[in-house]
C-alpha cells in the first residue's frame, strides 16, 4: 500500500491573556505539526507531533522537501519508514537541506503515527487490539493547578472544586514555581478539595535541585501522592533521580522530557522510576512506543504516557504495564482536546472507554483544522 500523497498542517493557536505557566515555562495552547498520508488503496491516515519550542524547525523540514522521502513508501511498514526517516538525523542530506535534528525526531513520530493509522483500518481493528487488546477502558487524570497572573489560593479551591464536579477521580498538581512553603500550601489545598480517595500526582517540572527535592518528597508524603513526576533538574536528572528514589516512599516518574527512546531506556536502567511518561507524538510514535511499553512491562514500571490522551489510549489499553492517560479539560488550555476531534472517546467517572472504529478511531474536525491549521503541505 504505497503512499502517495501527503498533506500538513501546523496547528496554532493564541495564548490565552493569562497564559499557563508551569515552574518556568509557558505551556504552548496549541503547537503541533499534523500529518494526514493518502495511499493508493483509497485509505488515508493521520498523526500529530508535538512541541514545546516552536515548531518553525518543523515547518521548514517540511517546506525543504523531505516529503520527497515519504511519497512511494509502504504505508503498512511502519517499522521500516520510521527507521528511515529517524536515520536521517545522522545524514549528509539533512545536513545540507538544513533539516534539524529536533525537526526529523518529532516528524517521524507524526508519520509513524499516521502510518499505525493506515495499518489499522486496513485490518479493520483499532489500534489497541492490533498492539495487544490487554482492555477496552483506561483510567484518566486531568492536569490543573497551572501557575497563572494574579492565581490565588481562592481561585485554586475554585478550579479544584470545578473538577472535582465535573467527575474527576485523579489530578496532577503544578509545582515547583514557588517556594517551597508555599507550594506544599498549594498542594495541601488541592488534596483538601479533591478528598483522600482522589489519585493525586504533582508535578514540578524539572524545577528543584536534588536537596529541594528530597525535602518536597518529604513534606509531600503526607498527601499520598500516586507520584511525584520530573522533580529534579534536568542536567544530571537520571542520577538525581536515583538518589532521591532512595530518600522517599513516594513513587517517581519521568521521561517526558526524553528526546529518543534510548533516553527513555536509560531511564529504567537507572531503577528510579515507577513510572515511565514517554510521548510518541514527541518521539518514537507507535513503533518505539509499543517497544517502551514491553520493556516497562519486562522491569515492573508502568505506563502513563504524556499528553494526547486519545492518541496514548491505544498504547496504555493494549499492555498489562498501562496504567493512565493525561486529559486537558480545560478549553482555553488546549483547545485541541476539545475541538480537533468529532465525538472523540469520553471520560467519564475518571475513565475512557476505547471506541471500536479501525485505526486511532478518530475523525478530524474540519472545522477545527479551518480554525487552527495552516497548510503547509
Amino acid at each position: 500500500m504505497k503512499i502517495t500523497r501527503i498533506e500538513v498542517f501546523a496547528l496554532r493557536a493564541p495564548p490565552p491573556e493569562r497564559p499557563h505557566w508551569t515552574s518556568h515555562f509557558i505551556v504552548p495552547t496549541a503547537n503541533e505539526i499534523l500529518v494526514r498520508l493518502h495511499t493508493d488503496e483509497g485509505i488515508d491516515g493521520f498523526g500529530l507531533a508535538t512541541s514545546y519550542t516552536p515548531i518553525d524547525f518543523a515547518i521548514k523540514a517540511w517546506k525543504g522537501g523531505l516529503a520527497e522521502q515519504i511519497v512511494g513508501e509502504d504505508a503498512l511498514a511502519p517499522e521500516r519508514l520510521y527507521q528511515k526517516l529517524f536515520g536521517l538525523t545522522t545524514s549528509r542530506t539533512a545536513n545540507e537541506r538544513g533539516w534539524s535534528r529536533e525537526a526529523l525526531i518529532r516528524i517521524s513520530a507524526a508519520v509513524d503515527i499516521a502510518c499505525w493509522d493506515i495499518v489499522g483500518k486496513a485490518a479493520g481493528l483499532p489500534l489497541y487490539r492490533l498492539f495487544g487488546g490487554f482492555r477496552d477502558e483506561v483510567p484518566a487524570y486531568v492536569t490543573c493547578g497551572y501557575y497563572r497572573e494574579g492565581k490565588d489560593n481562592a481561585e485554586l479551591r475554585d478550579e479544584m472544586q470545578m473538577l472535582v464536579a465535573q467527575g474527576h477521580t485523579g489530578f496532577k498538581a503544578k509545582a515547583g514555581g514557588l517556594p517551597l512553603a508555599q507550594d506544599i500550601e498549594r498542594m495541601a489545598l488541592m488534596r483538601e478539595v479533591i478528598g483522600d480517595r482522589a489519585q493525586f500526582m504533582v508535578d514540578p517540572n524539572r524545577a528543584w535541585d536534588l536537596a529541594t527535592a528530597i525535602e518536597a518528597a518529604r513534606l509531600l508524603e503526607p498527601l499520598n501522592p500516586r507520584w511525584l513526576e520530573e522533580p529534579v533538574r534536568w542536567e544530571d536528572d537520571r542520577r538525581a533521580l536515583k538518589l532521591l528514589a532512595q530518600k522517599t516512599r513516594i513513587p517517581l516518574s519521568g521521561g517526558e522530557s526524553e528526546m529518543t527512546s534510548y533516553g527513555c531506556r536509560a531511564m529504567l536502567e537507572e531503577q528510579a522510576i515507577q513510572i515511565l511518561q514517554f510521548d510518541c507524538t514527541m518521539m518514537g510514535g507507535f513503533t518505539e512506543g509499543r517497544k517502551l511499553a514491553a520493556l516497562c512491562e519486562l522491569n515492573h514500571v508502568q505506563v502513563a504516557p504524556h499528553h494526547d490522551c486519545f492518541i496514548h489510549a491505544h498504547i496504555v489499553a493494549a499492555s498489562p504495564a498501562g496504567c493512565i492517560v493525561e486529559a486537558f479539560t480545560d478549553p482555553e488550555r488546549d483547545p485541541l482536546q476539545a475541538e480537533l476531534y468529532e465525538d472523540p472517546p469520553a471520560i467519564r467517572h475518571g475513565i475512557m472507554k476505547l471506541k471500536q472504529q479501525p485505526g486511532l478511531g478518530l475523525t478530524l474536525s474540519t472545522a477545527a483544522l479551518e480554525k487552527y491549521g495552516q497548510r503547509i503541505v
